[in-house]
């Protein structure tokens, strides 16, 4: 699945960072010799998922919301506007209301909204994920007023990060897919947690060694995690 183009009405600085000559995968956007495509695992999840996606994360090839696209079909996508609703996903809220649910750390301020239990949501849950560095992530959740009235859930993690392409602000900062994972976990929809795990172990891998480095020997640096 191709991440749709941002809409945004000016135009934007494309990625023009280190990498940037490289010739892509227009759809797994690592280098065209490590495509993965063919490998990615695809299946039905037993919720839904909706991308908030800020809009310098179009251009990044290293961006993981991706393949939550990937590996779950019917989730939705649009570039994160902080005044306006964006059209598309405006619908599906209209649609989905009862059980729209921000996907989001927990805070005391807001701490009326959160729910613990994914499965307090009725019918098939829409998961909003706001999808950015963990400061634009924030950005998205704190400056939209539409969101402000949803429901929020924190996922339970459990472990670090494995995630070695971008650095986290924090050590139990996720990336997007990561994030996801532990959200199905809590849900209980293990085989769909296993599928989009295995995407990103792959994705990770592939485009850890097209940059010339060992993602086994990153893994083994980090220092051991407190029981």
């Amino acid at each position: 699945m191709l991440i749709p183009k941002p809409t945004h009405p000016y135009p934007r600085k494309a990625f023009n960072a280190r990498g940037s000559k490289v010739i892509r995968c227009k759809s797994c956007c690592l280098p065209k010799v490590s495509c993965i495509c063919a490998d990615l695992k695809q299946c039905e999840s037993q919720a839904d998922f909706w991308l908030l996606m800020h809009h310098n994360e179009f251009y990044k090839p290293s961006n993981t919301g991706r393949l939550i696209c990937h590996t779950f079909p019917s989730t939705g996508v649009s570039e994160w506007q902080r005044l306006s609703m964006p059209s598309d996903f405006e619908s599906a809220l209209m649609a989905r209301k009862e059980s729209a649910c921000i996907v989001f750390p927990a805070a005391p301020d807001y701490q009326h909204r959160m729910i613990d239990d994914p499965a307090e949501l009725p019918d098939r849950p829409l998961f909003i994920i706001p999808d950015g560095t963990w400061r634009q992530a924030r950005r998205i959740f704190r400056h939209s007023a539409y969101l402000q009235d949803m429901p929020v859930i924190e996922p339970k993690v459990l472990s670090r990060s494995r995630y070695f392409l971008r650095k986290a602000e924090l050590d139990h900062h996720l990336c997007t897919a990561e994030v996801t994972v532990a959200l199905l976990e809590q849900y209980g929809d293990l085989n769909a947690a296993e599928a989009l795990m295995h995407n990103f172990n792959l994705f990770n891998q592939k485009y850890y060694a097209a940059k010339g480095r060992n993602l086994q020997a990153a893994n083994e640096a980090l220092p051991a995690e407190e029981d």
